[in-house]
């Protein structure tokens, strides 16, 4: 599997507003500046977490993004998942559809990738993302996913 940067940008942006909008409401200049990102991009992207409610837009002077929920609430799994759509690295036709796969009372591959997918989702929901804004705190500020994930 490989996440776009769509889920990779989003990710960035989303852990500065967690860890900026504590403050109140955050510019998407403010967010572009900071994580070096075009703020076209980062309109689009805001706009598939706001379609997924885990961000709220304020108008006006002083208005900008803000977290829909608490920061302990979303996960990392969330956030993607509103950014990059199904996060299984192989969807098996045997799980989804009864019909769907001739080979689904046979096929043992089918359980190697139900454990894969499901390692991957396990992994992706129990990272918080207020874990994330305080490591991210503690580094001063920028960090490089493979801090978190090795």
């Amino acid at each position: 599997m490989k996440i776009s940067t769509k889920g990779r940008y989003g990710l960035r942006a989303f852990i500065d507003l967690a860890r900026y909008s504590e403050e109140g409401p955050v510019s998407i200049n403010s967010i572009a500046q900071r994580q070096e990102l075009s703020e076209g991009y980062l309109e689009q992207l805001m706009a598939k977490l706001k379609k997924a409610g885990l961000v709220k837009s304020l108008r006006g002077s002083g208005g900008g993004y803000i977290l829909a929920k608490d920061a302990s609430e979303v996960s990392v799994g969330d956030v993607l998942r509103a950014l990059e759509g199904n996060m299984e690295l192989v969807t098996c036709a045997a799980f989804h559809d009864v019909e769907s796969c001739g080979l689904q009372k046979t096929c043992v591959t089918k359980y190697v990738w139900q454990k894969i997918n499901e390692s991957i989702l396990s992994t992706i929901d129990e990272i918080k993302i207020d874990t994330l804004v305080e490591q991210s705190r503690q580094e001063g500020g920028k960090y490089d996913e493979t801090d978190i994930f090795g």
